[in-house]
């Protein structure tokens, strides 16, 4: 009996084991890449919703389909702002109290980010729901394409609960140091969102809309799974106490991390907008090409801005723990990490540019095609750039510098914004791509001169 009760007791901690990962023990770059890898994985995954939509729409339906629903996702990036901001405020608080073993807070911190991020997604609804018209006539969307926009964006909205929760969850995941069980849903998901895709617009010739209603249905199925894991890793803790449902002094840490993670991507979003309106300006088929190439470009970005999230969980677990000498080593085994992604992407975007942009359009227009090779040669060898520019907005955030980390966005932002406008003029459209990498320079100096001033001076991180 006794000897059962100890292997039962063994299994137990085992689970607990597997399911939430302690980021402060072991070598740092390995325990760094065994948790990032997965989360790299996710977000391939995670676009695949995305890309398959306008993969689909652009084979199926028509060049025309591909550009609405292009358009329409530089409005989509307005409400991801937001669930991302929830998403990595809850995220970098539940790390630094899973390293400090606070595990009652842990759960009142889930809790109160659930309650909080329920209200701010129906106030978004809202606000979406009656406002929809009104942005894309604001990024002068064309004519031509402005009714499948419309009908897209309406479709997408009304999923936004799933999209919010379901971020959520994937940040309480990483908190907990389970990157696996994020990409299993993913995997999953999107593969079944691009077979329901085909389905709906190719075999039931549902038009864009029935693009728009299979990342509905299969993004509603991975939320509510992953909402149930969540409780799941939750039971997992070794806390008996009752818990508090909500507590304003941990929305508040919460917020101190989640606002200023929602304005730099709402400000990145509506400077995304403003660059969609210029580049809508010169045409539909400027537009389609446009929409194939930065699916491709928003593929890196994220994945790189993913992986940066990683870090700040590992940055936060281990400050939790007071081990600040892994946060340095965690910063350059990243540094690596990325560098070592970037060599086959930028190769691959390089060198077959054409075929990457025509296997999202079919029988694409000239002006199309040329638009959406000519972005990605421009953009693909900064890659290594942006990738040393996130990290270290990783780390920076994962440390609570939240002034340091808007200081470094905002400067890329609005140069990128500014440089686009300033450049259209005389270069077209060939200088909105040239403003990209060089406001991504400029925001990787200030990103790392910020990182060393901070972790070099005495006492600079707490």
């Amino acid at each position: 009996m006794l000897l059962a009760g100890k292997n039962k007791k063994k299994r137990a901690e085992g689970k607990k084991i597997e399911m939430n990962r302690d980021l402060t023990c072991g070598k740092p770059g390995k325990v760094l890449r065994n948790f990032c890898i997965p989360l790299f994985g996710s977000i391939i995954f995670q676009q695949l919703y995305n890309i398959a939509d306008s993969l689909v729409a652009g084979k199926f339906i028509g060049e025309n389909a591909l550009a609405a629903v292009g358009n329409s996702y530089e409005v989509t990036l307005i409400f991801i702002a937001f669930a991302f901001g929830v998403n990595i405020g809850c995220s970098v608080v539940v790390s630094r109290l899973f390293g400090a073993k606070d595990y009652g807070s842990v759960k009142t911190a889930v809790y109160t980010t659930f309650i909080s991020g329920g209200i701010l997604c129906a106030v978004l609804m809202a606000a979406g729901l009656s406002l929809n018209g009104a942005m894309l006539k604001l990024i002068h969307t064309s004519p031509e394409i402005f009714s499948d926009s419309y009908l897209y964006l309406k479709i997408y909205i009304w999923g936004l609960p799933f999209l919010f929760f379901y971020n959520i969850a994937t940040g309480i995941f990483s908190a907990l140091g389970d990157s696996k069980t994020p990409f299993i849903f993913l995997a999953v998901s999107s593969s079944a969102n691009i077979a329901v895709d085909i389905l709906f617009v190719k075999s039931l010739g549902m038009g864009v809309s029935g693009v728009a209603w299979a990342t509905f249905l299969c993004q509603g199925l991975s939320c509510i799974l992953a909402v149930v894991v969540v409780f799941m890793h939750l039971r997992s803790l070794d806390h008996h106490e009752k818990c508090s449902i909500f507590s304003k002094r941990l929305l508040g840490q919460i917020c101190i991390v989640a606002v200023p993670s929602i304005l730099q991507q709402s400000f990145i979003s509506i400077g995304n907008l403003m660059i969609q309106g210029i580049i809508n300006s010169f045409g539909a088929s400027v537009t389609a090409g446009y929409a194939a190439s930065v699916k491709l470009n928003n593929l890196v970005i994220t994945s790189f801005t993913t992986l940066g999230n990683g870090i700040s969980n590992f940055t936060a677990q281990n400050l939790g723990a007071g081990k600040i000498e892994r946060v340095k080593e965690g910063f350059k085994s990243g540094i690596k990490m990325v560098f070592v992604i970037c060599i086959p992407i930028v190769l691959l975007y390089l060198l077959t540019g054409k075929a990457l942009v025509k296997f999202f359009i079919d029988n694409p227009s000239r002006q199309a095609l040329n638009t959406g090779v000519e972005m990605l040669k421009i953009l693909a060898p900064f890659y290594f750039v942006v990738s040393v520019k996130l990290v270290t907005d990783g780390v920076l955030r994962g440390s609570n510098l939240m002034k340091q980390f808007m200081a470094a966005t905002f400067t890329d932002l609005v140069l990128r914004v500014v440089l686009a406008y300033l450049l259209s003029e005389p270069l077209g459209t060939t200088g909105i791509w040239c403003a990209w990498p060089m406001g991504w320079c400029i925001g990787t100096a200030v990103s790392l001169f910020l990182y060393r001033r901070a972790y070099q001076v005495p006492d600079g991180i707490k």
